[in-house]
């Protein structure tokens, strides 16, 4: 498994952006994909962005075009670039990895609050 601390979460205005950064340590070269997850109060968690130990990327259609996920190898880091925020953004973000046998790690997550 791998340890992921994120940050980069805030307050921003509707419209604003921010860059969630997921740093990553441990057995890197074990992980399939990386990816951001994020979770609404009372809502479940759902998938925002992934992207494969190939490069290959994968959105959710509520976020494609506004947001970016994009991987630092050389800094073990992942970052989520979100432009265009909206209120319905709002959430705590949580980076994710999975390795090729399955297993899933997470981080602790990091609050984004979009006002209107």
């Amino acid at each position: 498994q791998v340890q992921l601390v994120e940050s980069g979460g805030g307050l921003v205005q509707a419209g604003g952006s921010l860059r969630l950064s997921c740093a990553a340590s441990g057995n890197l070269f074990s992980m399939r994909s990386f990816g951001w997850y994020r979770q609404a109060p009372g809502k479940q968690r759902e998938l925002a962005a992934t992207i494969g130990s190939v490069g290959n990327l994968n959105y959710a259609d509520s976020v494609k075009g506004r947001f970016t996920i994009s991987r630092d190898v050389a800094k073990n880091t992942v970052y989520l670039q979100m432009n265009s925020l909206k209120p319905e953004d709002t959430g705590v973000y949580y980076c994710n990895a999975v390795a090729y046998n399955d297993a899933i790690s997470w981080g602790q997550g990091t609050q984004v609050t979009v006002s209107s």
